[in-house]
């Protein structure tokens, strides 16, 4: 089956037949592994165990990551990792890419500034499928605002001891390893460091959390009381974090933005089946001008927002990219998906508020993305910041 991003891959100077084989085999593996079970995950409120190791063997995991630690990087570049988000979309659960994929924020800092022992020792592990990493930054005084982050960690001996808190992190219930950021010095940016955390460690504690959407992803509140960590965690220089922490959030936005095209395209897709299929008033829906404005509009907002998202894409494998570009990707994908999600469920009408649609699914996950990895408050700001507006 043809969908709208093999068709926009094939007029795009940035996609080639090697991408082509990317879609070919996650859309294998979605339709094997996936696409059966995801109704009962959604229910059941995570994915199993087992699922990351069939995608490590399956070469989902691995994509872009280093030969040497059981990835698969030698030919691949950024756009087959677009690529494979893409696929993984067609399932219309924003949950599954979210915590299958938790190593795509909670291992590059590893891999970035961790010691060669820390990444033999996590990386091969998190590929194969064998752990679970997962990012730990949000508390739950400060959200976004990372520089007034509370969770301390007191170099006591030969040891350091952490206490605190951190809230809505995602696989937080499942994940075997955590990275970290914690206060190690003053206040601000410049005394917050990364720290890799064994969840089996004593005084790690964790809830889970109900919510809105992304149902198959297990999200925790994790608990610190006094656990010790040994100095050899440290992912980095000692309060040298925070760059760490912003290197990662550009391409977690640049990676959110090309999910709400993906989750777009699905609810898009949905909502035109219905309508070339669905009759009122003697004709089929699509039939009504109305609803073709809809569409057409649905399909003009997403391709808008895909061309940045391939611009910005390019930029960073080309080293060009600014931050303010990736803050206002974000703002403009998320704003995107609110309206294709709210669109789609009006061609739908009723049938979009009976659970069992992708268009309900993905309307209850609009939220989600336009506040998870920067609100579109702090990413705007963040942009007129880096932009001189002040």
């Amino acid at each position: 089956m043809t969908t709208q991003f093999d068709q926009w891959r094939a007029r795009s100077p940035y996609y080639d037949e090697s991408h082509e084989a990317v879609a070919q085999s996650v859309r294998r593996f979605m339709a094997q592994e996936v696409l059966p079970h995801i109704d009962r995950w959604e229910a059941e409120g995570e994915l199993p165990r087992s699922l990351h190791r069939k995608a490590a063997e399956a070469g989902v995991l691995g994509l872009n990551y280093p030969e040497e630690f059981g990835g698969h990087s030698e030919g691949f570049d950024i756009f087959h990792s677009l690529t494979q988000s893409e696929e993984m979309a067609a399932a219309g659960a924003g949950g599954l890419g979210a915590s299958l994929m938790t190593h795509g924020i909670g291992l590059p800092p590893i891999l970035a500034l961790g010691s060669a022992d820390m990444k033999r020792r996590i990386a091969p592990a998190v590929l194969s499928g064998d752990k679970i990493i997962a990012l730990a930054i949000t508390e739950p005084s400060g959200g976004s605002d990372v520089a007034q982050l509370r969770t301390k960690a007191v170099l006591t001996g030969n040891k350091y001891v952490v206490n605190g808190s951190k809230m809505f992190i995602t696989s937080g219930m499942r994940a075997d390893y955590m990275t970290v950021a914690v206060r190690t010095g003053g206040d601000g940016m410049g005394g917050i460091s990364l720290m890799l955390i064994e969840t089996d460690r004593p005084g790690v504690s964790r809830t889970r959390l109900d919510k809105m959407g992304w149902r198959c992803s297990d999200t925790a509140a994790v608990h610190f009381d006094n656990v010790e960590v040994p100095p050899e965690n440290l992912i980095g220089p000692e309060n040298g974090g925070f760059a760490g922490i912003m290197r990662n959030f550009n391409g977690e936005r640049l990676g959110m933005a090309h999910g709400c095209c993906a989750m777009a395209r699905v609810a898009l897709a949905e909502a035109v089946e219905w309508a070339t299929t669905r009759e009122t008033f003697g004709k089929r829906l699509a039939q009504h001008q109305s609803i073709r404005i809809k569409l057409a509009d649905c399909a003009r907002q997403i391709a808008a927002t895909q061309a940045w998202v391939d611009l910005c894409a390019w930029q960073v494998k080309t080293g060009k990219g600014l931050p303010a570009d990736f803050a206002m990707l974000k703002v403009q994908a998320t704003r995107m998906l609110e309206h294709v999600a709210r669109e789609a469920a009006q061609v739908l009408g009723g049938a979009s508020y009976i659970t069992g649609s992708k268009v309900e699914r993905i309307y209850r996950e609009v939220r989600v993305n336009a506040i998870g990895g920067g609100s579109e408050e702090i990413m705007l700001d963040l942009a007129g910041r880096q932009l001189g507006y002040n």
